[in-house]
């Protein structure tokens, strides 16, 4: 793993809440299951105070998901790290990211890989998200505006692929842009009825596992 964050970005250096309070929210993630240091270590270092709107700072190191606008949230610190120790359990150099929403998974993700296409259908969204992460030093990520849930041809093969978005169904896109040995990660279901799974493309075939019940926002098609 390396480091992404450029010294301007004071990533280290919250000032708007404590070290205590950053590491008491870790330990809340590590105890719920995310026991992946490298993980953690990410987590802790970002400022996720930066991904949201500023009146909302105050629970910016709560373990909840928070308002990003446009009907769209930030996810459970929780889940992210979730989501991201279980898409690396091996090395993954490229990875295609759906909803970048905020981009504050995208961050959790980019030192763990080469290169994240990160795809997002709300322009305002993909915007601000792409100029905050260059404002954070974070190079390895090529955003694009579009449909994720259609992949994204021109970059494939992924080596993981992690969505952000519930489907009712796996995209054969997916499958067929992911690597052999490539990993999905994504929740599956609809309404209150969503379980996070994970789906591992090997040489004779898919295989599909659950993980735990979740809450995302549903899946839209089209671009805003």
């Amino acid at each position: 793993m390396k480091s992404m964050f450029s010294n301007k970005s004071n990533v280290t250096g919250i000032g708007m809440t404590s070290e205590r309070t950053r590491r008491r929210l870790i330990e809340q993630v590590r105890e719920m299951g995310v026991t992946d240091q490298r993980v953690l270590d990410v987590m802790l270092a970002l400022p996720r105070h930066l991904y949201i709107d500023e009146a909302l700072a105050n629970r910016a190191y709560d373990n909840i998901s928070l308002p990003i606008g446009f009907g769209q949230t930030i996810s459970q610190p929780y889940i992210v790290g979730l989501m991201t120790q279980t898409l690396f359990n091996k090395p993954r150099a490229k990875v295609l990211e759906i909803g970048t929403g905020c981009g504050y998974q995208t961050s959790v993700l980019a030192p763990f890989c080469d290169e994240i296409i990160s795809v997002e259908r709300i322009l305002k969204l993909h915007r601000r998200a792409r100029d905050l992460l260059y404002d954070l030093g974070i190079r390895n990520i090529k955003f694009r505006h579009g449909d994720g849930f259609a992949g994204m041809k021109e970059h494939a093969p992924y080596d993981g692929i992690l969505a952000a978005a519930v489907s009712e169904n796996i995209p054969d896109e997916l499958i067929e842009q992911l690597a052999v040995g490539g990993r999905i990660v994504m929740p599956l279901g609809r309404g209150n009825q969503q379980v996070l799974i994970v789906v591992d493309k090997t040489a004779s075939g898919i295989k599909q596992s659950e993980i735990e019940a979740v809450r995302f926002v549903p899946r839209l098609a089209g671009l805003s």
